[in-house]
């Protein structure tokens, strides 16, 4: 029986966990933890955010996964030694045959000044639903939607937040007496497609939503309601909703692991420098976007290696670059990008515009997870 470790059970984890135990349930025992007691969907943030959903609602369990060969530890990673394949937490120590880090990134507003007193995070669940008392109450003056780093997951959401926030002050009837703007380094939306970056900007524009590429705040002050740019202006906040600097999570930077902040893999097969170690997801410095469902193909990936080191037969496929993303446009209608990151010379996609039938698309594709990892 190989042991197999997963260290987080997000996108990643739980899909090579569902995987291995599908199709080689006989050879394996995996070990998932996570030091969440439930699964929640990135999308499912923005539900709480704007009041779609209670937060109660949005949670998976963890303890309600029944798979053959795998095991769930709610424990929080204390130590990862990669080279002997040998983790602790808080609740022992493991030894592995294969180890698999979906750990995903953890948020820093610590790292950018006044984001912890004044700057509404609402990246994590209680984040969003403490965001949904502010935006409910905010109701003139001027709101800034701003990424403060370079990495960040989920590369629509701030445009998604932006528009549902203009849907919900237009519901108020107070939408006149507001400013919205999203500020991101990055030079257009989806830096690797024209096509979706400008069916992104006409949604913002047709809301009256301001878009400032390449703009990065470095600090806000709650006093003042000033937020300072890199180029030395300020501009001025009544709401500042931030997404904060992303970071790999400190176990991980402490294992000797990571180059430049991340762990770095070969995206054919996301194993890493460590015999028998793998990455996935958000954690890795793969030349992909974080996203959920792109963590969700990487672990199909490493299943496909794991699969055929246990049962043999023709060598797996390297990992395609393939993705589906769905884009909120507010209201009821959803937008879909179709991207292929690795298949060409460069990235390309194709972007579909919003609608009915892709926001029940969306929904199908979120009931679809559920049922699978959790039954």
């Amino acid at each position: 029986m190989e042991r197999i470790l997963i260290l987080g059970a997000g996108f990643g984890g739980l899909e090579l966990a569902t995987r291995l135990s599908e199709e080689v349930p006989d050879a394996v025992e995996v070990t998932l933890i996570d030091q969440s007691e439930s699964f929640v969907f990135g999308f499912s943030k923005l539900d709480v955010m704007f009041g779609r959903e209670k937060p109660a609602a949005v949670h998976m369990y963890y303890r309600d996964i029944v798979k053959p060969s795998v095991e769930f530890r709610h424990e929080t990673v204390r130590s990862i030694d990669p080279a002997n394949k040998r983790v602790t937490t808080d609740g022992g120590t493991y030894d592995a045959d294969v180890l698999v880090i979906a750990l995903g990134a953890d948020i820093a507003p610590e790292l950018t000044p006044g984001v912890v007193e004044d700057g509404n995070e609402f990246y994590t669940v209680a984040g969003a639903e403490r965001v949904r008392d502010v935006v409910a109450s905010f109701d003139s003056g001027d709101a800034i939607i701003s990424v403060l780093g370079p990495f960040y997951k989920c590369p629509a959401a701030p445009y998604e937040a932006a528009m549902m926030l203009h849907d919900q002050l237009v519901r108020r009837g107070v939408r006149d007496e507001t400013t919205i703007k999203v500020l991101t380094p990055m030079p257009m939306p989806v830096p690797i497609s024209k096509e979706a970056s400008a069916g992104i900007r006409a949604g913002l524009e047709s809301r009256g939503i301001e878009f400032w590429p390449e703009t990065v705040v470095t600090g806000i002050d709650p006093a003042t309601k000033l937020a300072t740019l890199r180029d030395g202006r300020t501009i001025n906040y009544d709401l500042f909703l931030a997404i904060p600097v992303h970071r790999a999570p400190a176990v991980v930077a402490e294992s000797g692991m990571t180059v430049d902040g991340w762990i770095p893999v070969d995206h054919t097969t996301f194993a890493t420098s460590f015999p028998d170690v793998y990455a996935v997801g958000d954690v890795t410095s793969a030349p992909v976007p974080r996203v959920g469902v792109i963590a969700e193909g990487e672990a199909g990936t490493v299943a496909d290696v794991l699969v055929h080191r246990l049962q043999g037969g023709e060598s797996p496929a390297p990992y395609p670059g393939i993705a589906t993303c769905y884009i909120e446009f507010g209201g009821a209608e959803v937008a879909k990008f179709d991207v292929n990151f690795l298949g060409g010379p460069s990235p390309f996609g194709v972007f579909k515009e919003p609608s009915l039938e892709l926001a029940a698309a969306k929904k199908e594709f979120g009931a679809t997870r559920r049922r699978r990892w959790f039954g």
